[in-house]
């Protein structure tokens, strides 16, 4: 019997999420840090250093944040999976009927469902009971460090562009070209994660934009309120 691989959305579910959070919090907060402090007037030297210090800081809060969340997932796992191991060691007559009734409730006769939990038993208990009672895959399993990594690196890319402009750009019109350029990037990445993720590219982008309008709005105003010339 041939078999031909399928690529499903959910291949990239792990690292996506992740991913497309970090470069999003990345663009958004440090755009939104640069035009806030550029709005109070100070020196280009002070928006820079507070543009970096926000980027080390969220890239770092990021990869903890993801980490600790996801290691408490993997935990849930684990704690599942072991608790499962045990059951088919000590009770494997009563999970074999459970497996069955699993079938049974998806629509299988009685006698097919224990032939199907008599097979995917032999063949991989565990995995049997791990995807079909605890709805747990291999490819969606949660990997805390394949996260993190994946946020802080996202988020110090997401970061860069504002932070480039900050360095170059004058003073007098940074606020200005940090929001057009942060927008436009904000667009693309959430048309890019829509055309991954599988779901409709002008909701994804224009869902993305307004909350970093809104965000670079607020800080904007912020600076402009409390800031002082320095």
């Amino acid at each position: 019997m041939a078999f031909h691989r399928e690529r499903h959305k959910t291949d990239t579910v792990g690292w996506l999420r992740a991913a497309v959070l970090g470069a999003n919090d990345g663009l958004i907060s440090t755009s939104s840090l640069v035009v806030g402090v550029a709005s109070a007037s100070p020196g280009p030297g002070a928006i820079v250093v507070a543009g970096l210090a926000g980027m080390v800081a969220g890239a770092l809060s990021m990869a903890a944040g993801e980490y600790v969340s996801v290691s408490s997932q993997s935990d849930t796992e684990d704690a599942d999976l072991a608790r499962e191991r045990h059951e088919l060691a000590t009770t494997p007559e009563a999970e074999h009927a459970e497996l069955a009734g699993i079938y049974v409730g998806r629509g299988l006769s009685a006698e097919l469902a224990s032939q199907v939990a008599d097979q995917l038993t032999a063949h991989d208990a565990l995995g049997a009971h791990a995807r079909d009672e605890l709805g747990i895959f291999d490819f969606t399993r949660a990997r805390p460090l394949q996260a993190a990594l994946a946020s802080a690196a996202a988020f110090a890319v997401g970061a860069a562009p504002p932070m480039l402009l900050a360095t170059v750009w004058p003073v007098d019109t940074l606020t200005l070209a940090v929001s057009g350029t942060s927008l436009v990037l904000l667009a693309a990445l959430g048309s890019i994660a829509a055309v991954l993720g599988g779901a409709p590219v002008m909701r994804g982008a224009l869902r993305v934009t307004f909350w970093g309008a809104v965000a670079m709005g607020a800080t904007a105003l912020v600076g402009r309120l409390f800031g002082t010339t320095v």
